[in-house]
């Protein structure tokens, strides 16, 4: 009977094989099948096709991509993917440049606690590699500045180590998509070894399924008689395929063999055949494996050029995303009817679109033309915010349901209204006309960033006891909300009424008041010309800055 091995490594990634090396080993043990699945690349598997032709065995492009569910890392192998495709390379790109800037930071911490370390050395020392802290850990070793790999993660590189710098990754929603887009075939890698419990375990697998997965890995290496049956059970209930692999790596990971495992691993050659047969009913339906998304975009800095119009590009994409099914919400810091006049100079009228404004605070349903959700701040909380401003010299104003309310008009109102057409009242008590609380307050000050700081610090305990939010939108803007409000709590909260899971969710933008919109969607994307705290919580950095269609560019292939 013949046999294959659907879950290799090799020394392009963390195993210590080259790939004509691993395929020549896999003939040598009479395999008829090898998937190359490196860790996040692909760079080995030419090299790996030409070996296998010589040979006379299959060989399975594929990739194990490092994502991130609930706090755990969570593997997704891609087999049969075209990677050579445009699409896939765009993506394994932005997804190496999040790695970048993580492996950078991780080098600037190493060199503080006295342990130089350059980004070029690291590549110099592994070349063609992608870098993985066991990377950092053989260098640290080399060096001498460890006496073992365990001790590097235990004092510096693990989890809970000083010089640990967490990555926002893809979550495995988002892995799946990228490989069926790509003409391949997910499977959850080991699932077993997550030790999220038979129930956590069962949701990721029925979330999984949704997004479009195809296979679990029900036989592996470390697996014991049950924990095959327990894989082989999801397998059946969420009908997906039994996939198989020894996770072989060669001298890293000393003890475990290609296709046997630890001795007793056996994959017939049948699981491919089942994976085949599933890839054909695929390339029938493949309209069904789609899944429906939902864009949350900040609008200056991100959708918005320096002129406040958008390309004729991003248009276009925007036509496709809306067209495609997909929803879009227009989200930012002004005030509803701000966000609402945005829609309308720019002529975006698309179904299923919404608006949210005062950074969370309300959400409008275009379609409907009522609001779906709104949250305030109290009017004693107005009043301390606005009269704390006034005796500090800080120009500080708010709203109603129509109407921005100003204590005066002056030069820091003025230069706020350049682009704001909400009409105005003036008093100089703004609460004095206020019927309800308000979404938001804001303080502007276009000259001296210190006096909205000490604004800001002179507030911060009453803030922190009454609940409410202070943040810089930009240098010269300081906003005031409800902290259970925010863009973030927006993304959750319409997701939940609309019924659409945020693992689905996108969220687009460029400054802090956009960073909690791109950790609570399923996918971040931070634009270039942002801030370096929104970069490092993002999925994907665009190329191009909101001049020159960056978003459209990174959402034509989310479409």
């Amino acid at each position: 009977m013949n046999i294959v091995d659907l879950h290799t490594h090799s020394n392009k990634s963390d195993g210590s094989l080259s790939p004509s090396e691993l395929v020549s080993y896999a003939a040598q043990k009479g395999l008829s099948a090898i998937a190359l699945t490196d860790h996040d690349t692909t760079d080995g598997i030419d090299e790996a096709m030409i070996a296998a032709e010589k040979e006379g065995i299959e060989l399975i492009p594929g990739i194990e991509f490092s994502t991130e569910y609930a706090g755990r890392d969570v593997h997704i192998v891609g087999l049969y993917i075209d990677y050579n495709s445009g699409y896939f390379k765009r993506r394994l790109t932005n997804f190496v440049n999040g790695r970048i800037i993580r492996n950078e930071e991780m080098c600037r911490r190493l060199t503080e606690h006295g342990m130089p370390v350059s980004y070029e050395d690291l590549l110099m020392e592994f070349p063609g590699c992608v870098i993985t802290r066991s990377h950092f850990a053989g260098y640290l070793l080399n060096h001498g500045y460890v006496k073992s790999r365990k001790e590097a993660f235990d004092r510096y590189i693990g989890d809970r180590g000083p010089c640990f710098v967490p990555r926002k990754k893809i979550t495995p929603m988002r892995a799946v998509e990228i490989i069926l887009k790509a003409g391949g075939f997910p499977v959850l890698a080991h699932p077993v070894l997550y030790g999220m419990g038979a129930e956590k375990l069962e949701r990721l697998v029925a979330q999984l399924k949704e997004m479009g997965l195809q296979g679990i890995e029900a036989v592996y290496s470390t697996y014991t008689a049950s924990d095959e049956r327990e894989m082989r059970r999801l397998a059946d209930k969420y009908d997906l395929c039994v996939s198989g692999g020894s996770d072989f790596h060669g001298k890293a990971k000393p003890g475990l063999d290609l296709a046997t495992g630890y001795g007793k691993l056996f994959i017939p050659e049948e699981i491919l055949d089942g994976i085949k047969e599933r890839r054909r009913w695929m390339k029938e339906h493949g309209e069904q494996l789609k899944v429906r998304k939902i864009l949350f975009t900040d609008l200056d800095g991100t959708l918005l050029d320096g002129k406040k119009q958008i390309g004729s590009y991003t248009r276009k994409v925007l036509e496709d995303w809306t067209r495609a099914g997909h929803k879009l919400v227009l989200c930012s810091g002004r005030d509803i009817n701000s966000v609402g006049s945005v829609k309308e100079y720019l002529a975006l009228d698309y179904p299923g679109m919404y608006l949210v404004g005062y950074n969370g605070g309300q959400i409008y349903d275009c379609e409907k033309e009522e609001t779906l959700y709104k949250i305030t701040l109290s009017i004693p909380q107005v009043k301390h915010i606005t009269q704390t401003a006034w005796e500090l010299g800080v120009h500080c104003h708010t709203y109603t349901d129509t109407h921005i309310v100003s204590p005066q008009d002056n030069e820091q109102f003025r230069f706020y209204r350049r682009v704001i057409k909400t009409p105005v009242i003036y008093s100089q008590d703004v609460t004095a006309v206020m019927t309800e609380g308000a979404c938001k307050c804001i303080a502007v000050e276009i000259r001296d960033h210190e006096k909205l700081e000490n604004l800001r610090l002179k507030l911060l305990p009453w803030a922190e006891k009454e609940g409410v939010s202070m943040l810089y939108s930009n240098p010269n803007y300081l906003e005031f909300f409800p902290a259970v409000s925010g863009k973030g709590a927006s993304v959750l909260k319409l997701c939940e009424i609309l019924g659409i899971n945020p693992l689905f969710s996108v969220a687009a933008g460029d400054e802090q008041n956009d960073l909690s919109m791109i950790q609570a969607a399923g996918m971040g994307i931070a634009m270039v010309n942002g801030s370096e705290e929104v970069k490092m919580a993002a999925t994907v950095i665009t190329t191009k800055d909101n001049d020159h269609d960056g978003l459209a560019e990174a959402l034509a292939d989310l479409i």
